[in-house]
């Protein structure tokens, strides 16, 4: 299996997977198809589709995606990868959600989780440091906002985070 071959299938992979997903009010966060120890495997993680920042708060019911939710994607994307023959191997399809400490990839995931912890790390120095870890301000003009418990805010170029993850909050 050469590249494009695997782009190709990724992307017949994530369109059935979407048409699954919306059937439950859920959206593709990522699909992932990759040979592990157990053999290949198909990872397919779903998420909650446009909630609205008043719905995604730690514990409200639409924050989540559950178990229900994974198992209900799970049979129907394997239905339709069955008729489809997207894939020409034996696999474990794994439905999943993107977790508690969730990456953040989009400008919209900053503004939906606003208010929230959040870890970032970027490519280069922004007022002399690469590592943040702060609330969730949102995003203006194309920069992440974070507030400290200090009161003080930083602007971080959406352009220059590397990688960004919520932090778990209890």
């Amino acid at each position: 299996m050469y590249f494009g071959e695997t782009v190709e299938r990724l992307e017949r992979v994530r369109a059935l997977a979407e048409r699954a997903g919306q059937t439950y009010g859920l959206e593709i966060f990522d699909v992932q198809f990759r040979r592990e120890a157990t053999g290949w495997v198909l990872r397919v993680t779903i998420d909650r589709a446009g909630l609205a920042d008043t719905q995604a708060r730690p514990g409200s019911p639409g924050d989540s995606v559950g178990v229900d939710d994974c198992r209900n994607v799970s049979h129907d994307l394997s239905a339709l990868l069955d008729v489809d023959e997207a894939i020409d191997r034996v696999y474990t399809l794994e439905v999943t959600s993107p977790g508690l400490d969730r990456p953040l990839r989009h400008s919209g995931d900053y503004e939906r989780f606003r208010g929230r912890l959040a870890q970032i790390v970027t490519a280069e120095p922004v007022n002399g440091q690469t590592h943040f870890r702060g609330r969730i301000q949102g995003i203006d003009a194309g920069d992440v906002v974070l507030g400290f418990e200090s009161g003080r805010q930083v602007r971080v170029p959406l352009a220059v985070v590397s990688r960004a993850r919520l932090e778990v909050e209890f």
